[in-house]
């Protein structure tokens, strides 16, 4: 089957080598890909898209032409959306970070707090503010975005990244942050180590993927000093250079035999 690798274009060169392995893991399996960025004039028609940029809107579009995506429309759209995430996560009965959207300082009535955009990513457009001094300058940067507020929970910027496809866990890893910074983001000079999940957290991230339908994801919990977690983000797309650092594994060989066992599973 012809298939489409979709990405942000500045993304395509940055993921060359990922992009090269999920090729020749396709190939293996008997399909074609190609890559197309998001913002081409056309992008053409294809058996199957593996989606891998931050465009709900395009994801919407795309999936309107009844082609197979990977991951869904809908799991591209609350991914990246910090506060409907939050919001799904806790009807699944999940534990959070205490979350509220703010308009205004004056929505925050408690410090510190950590301000975020719904849609960064990245580690991008989060601050951790101690005091209410230079909050509003955050507010006033991005003007036009939704803006949430989130308890700061002492973690010594650690967490947990979890890799799933489908409902099944292929893999997690501990991240902790840069010296003097409260994010544990690997791609903002953070450590990694492989981590592995308790019977409680495993069926927390099964809970979430299954109420997703997703299919590739990465699910970030914010790690306590006891133990015990408290969720985070979804990321649609997920980088898996975390997952390679610290498994020496080449991911883009399951996702495409994951892709190929859904494809010929189809009616």
């Amino acid at each position: 089957m012809n298939g489409l690798l979709i990405y942000e274009l500045k993304e395509i060169e940055r993921n060359k080598s990922f992009i090269d392995r999920l090729i020749k893991a396709a190939n293996n399996l008997g399909h074609s890909l190609s890559v197309i960025d998001d913002k081409s004039e056309s992008i053409p028609h294809a058996d199957f898209i593996f989606f891998r940029a931050r465009n709900p809107v395009l994801s919407k579009q795309l999936e309107q032409r009844n082609v197979q995506m990977f991951n869904r429309a809908e799991v591209n759209v609350i991914a990246n959306d910090k506060w409907k995430a939050i919001q799904l996560v806790q009807l699944l009965g999940v534990p959070t970070v205490r979350t509220k959207k703010i308009n205004s300082i004056s929505d925050i009535h408690s410090y510190p707090v950590v301000l975020k955009t719904t849609d960064g990513h990245g580690g991008m457009e989060v601050e951790l503010f101690p005091t209410q001094e230079k909050t509003e300058a955050f507010l006033v940067n991005h003007p036009s975005k939704t803006i949430i507020a989130q308890d700061y929970i002492e973690t010594n910027a650690t967490d947990v990244r979890v890799f799933m496809l489908g409902t099944s866990v292929i893999g997690a890893v501990k991240r902790i942050g840069a010296k003097d910074s409260f994010k544990s983001n690997f791609t903002l000079g953070g450590t990694v180590e492989k981590y592995e999940l308790s019977k409680l957290q495993q069926i927390d991230v099964e809970k979430i993927a299954t109420a997703l339908k997703s299919d590739y994801i990465g699910i970030d919990f914010l790690l306590l000093p006891d133990g015990n977690w408290l969720f985070n983000e979804i990321e649609d797309p997920v980088g898996a250079r975390s997952y390679y650092e610290t498994t020496q594994k080449d991911i883009a060989i399951p996702i495409m035999e994951y892709i190929h066992q859904k494809l010929i599973r189809k009616p």
